[in-house]
């Protein structure tokens, strides 16, 4: 009786998540096949704008958001794991000191910069750190892992992360032609720009599409450098919040310090580095990569929708617009002053 259940409810999930799914994949292979006659945008451009247009127009009903929801987050962190067959220490190190040093003061920047514009402007102290670890780290991941440690609400919690994605998207859409004017073919300052300052691992990877693919290469390990100070983040914000002894957040359950597909980035990139892995495993690796890349962009397009930016206000959309203009202000003064 019991295994009839879970066949049941496993029957269900399958039954939701196929409809957005297939049409991620469907727009993802309309994107390629377009690729072919504009090859200068790529597919991965024209996944996010396809989808974004078709998201807007003909796939707005409810059917298609837990699939769209599968592909954008699950296939985006596959794509992140087999990253790493493409990237080794030496890589890493190409970011050098002054690259790290870049993204600890970003990181600092910004978190500071969100938290005293949102308290000026009225937002309570946990909107205003939800806020500042979303741009700061990882956008939804982050303010996820934060909300709990703080006990925010899913009121307050939803209100940000969207922000924080509408905030996302206008970046992602503009950044990549400001790096491009600012750095031409300088690809470590390029990557920098994008890596250090979009807000989630899609968005990174979304923007750094327009540019090309050794930019979402090196951009990915910018944004991977912030991943890993999740922690660290939540940690902090806890302690900020916290007056009492923590009661029983997380509710005993083990929760990794980082989030799994960067350890499995990491495990990956340690053996690509040190073992002599076979060049057919790291095509294959690739290939599968690009098309979830390309699918879960086609996804993030579908999931955007307009009608949010007008939702949320005029003072919602002031917040982000500033935290946002810290942070594109920050990261170009920020890659001259440490010559990156």
């Amino acid at each position: 009786m019991l295994y009839e259940r879970m066949k049941a409810m496993k029957q269900r999930q399958t039954a939701l998540i196929l409809p957005g799914l297939f049409l991620s994949f469907s727009v993802a292979v309309i994107a390629r096949i377009m690729a072919l006659a504009v090859p200068k945008l790529g597919g991965a451009t024209l996944a996010i704008l396809l989808g974004i247009i078709l998201g807007n127009t003909l796939f707005k009903q409810e059917r298609y958001q837990v699939g769209t929801k599968v592909a954008e987050s699950r296939l985006l962190e596959y794509s992140v794991v087999l990253l790493g067959f493409t990237v080794t220490f030496q890589t890493i190190s190409e970011m050098g000191l002054r690259g790290f040093l870049f993204i600890l003061l970003m990181m600092s920047l910004v978190i500071t910069a969100a938290y005293l514009i949102g308290k000026k402007m009225g937002f309570n102290q946990k909107m205003s750190l939800m806020m500042a670890g979303g741009n700061a780290v990882c956008g939804s991941s982050a303010i996820a892992a934060i909300a709990p440690a703080i006990d925010a609400d899913d009121e307050e919690k939803g209100q940000i992360i969207t922000l924080v994605n509408l905030l996302g998207t206008v970046m992602m859409l503009t950044l990549p032609f400001l790096g491009l004017a600012l750095y031409g073919d300088d690809l470590l300052q390029k990557s920098a720009l994008l890596g250090g300052t979009l807000q989630s691992v899609g968005q990174v990877v979304a923007g750094a599409s327009l540019i090309d693919a050794d930019t979402v290469k090196y951009a990915m390990l910018f944004k991977i450098a912030r991943i890993i100070m999740l922690a660290v983040v939540v940690i902090v914000f806890e302690r900020m919040t916290t007056k009492t002894p923590t009661k029983t957040k997380g509710k005993g359950k083990l929760r990794l310090p980082i989030p799994w597909y960067v350890l499995g980035f990491l495990t990956i990139c340690i053996l690509n580095s040190f073992l002599p892995l076979p060049s057919w495993l790291n095509e294959g690796a690739h290939f599968i990569s690009t098309w979830f890349e390309t699918t879960a962009l086609a996804a993030i397009g579908l999931r955007l929708d307009f009608r949010k930016f007008l939702k949320e206000g005029p003072r919602f959309l002031f917040y982000g617009l500033s935290v946002g203009a810290v942070q594109t202000v920050g990261a170009v003064a920020l890659i001259w002053l440490l010559r990156l």
